[in-house]
């Protein structure tokens, strides 16, 4: 279970937090986002919150002229909003996890220097779990998505794994493989999640795979599962 109180609560501690750790994630080449193993999608998000705190701090910190109820709820909104994409998306965990984790990330993140002895043991096999997935389109350009392994009876995440990789296109024309050029890559820590292809996509043909994918150890990767078609509504 992610461990909260590794987020600060508090506006003046959680600023410095949130506009540290969004510099550093950006920062480097590649970046210190790519090395820890968080996705470019997942580190925007956490940029985004500094985006929106930033300006909302510089009202709460004139007491006399804007500081009201109002600002300070959206901080703290904010705020929530920050714990909650990490408790969705695992990203502290791992991050602790990650083979590349320094001391120094440990400490900026507010993470326990413990986790990094914690987290050095490693899968010594790769996943050879295939991966089941049933498509639904709902409309709008959205699809439901509920994953399986043949000895699963309930979609789940397998249990060598931490989520779902998948990779796919758009299009009427089908890729010759998984590590065709120009697909689109992703993750989802769920086994049952809605891919929003946008409502341009309606009418089009959704070309993807998926395999099981541990975060921690992406090279133990599971195998890619055979091409699935499916028009989007």
């Amino acid at each position: 279970m992610t461990n909260t109180s590794r987020i600060p609560r508090g506006i003046i501690v959680f600023n410095s937090y949130i506009a540290n750790t969004s510099v550093f994630l950006t920062a480097g080449t590649p970046t210190n986002a790519e090395r820890l193993g968080i996705l470019p999608t997942e580190a925007a998000q956490w940029v985004d919150i500094n985006n929106d705190w930033a300006p909302l701090m510089i009202k709460y910190s004139d007491k006399k002229n804007t500081r009201t109820v109002a600002v300070k709820d959206q901080l703290y909104q904010l705020i929530d909003k920050c714990v909650e994409l990490d408790q969705n998306c695992h990203l502290l965990d791992r991050i602790a996890a990650s083979p590349n984790v320094t001391i120094a990330d440990l400490e900026l993140f507010g993470i326990k220097r413990g986790m990094l002895q914690s987290n050095r043991s490693k899968p010594s096999s790769t996943i050879t779990e295939p991966l089941s997935a049933i498509l639904q389109p709902l409309g709008g350009g959205s699809m439901n998505v509920k994953c399986y392994s043949p000895s699963g009876q309930r979609a789940g995440i397998f249990d060598e794994a931490d989520s779902v990789q998948y990779v796919y296109t758009v299009g009427n024309t089908p890729p010759e493989s998984a590590d065709a050029i120009g697909l689109t890559k992703e993750i989802s820590t769920k086994a049952i999640f809605t891919l929003p292809l946008g409502s341009v996509s309606s009418g089009k043909m959704l070309y993807i795979y998926f395999r099981w994918y541990n975060t921690k150890h992406p090279t133990l990767a599971g195998p890619w599962s055979n091409l699935q078609t499916i028009l989007i509504l």
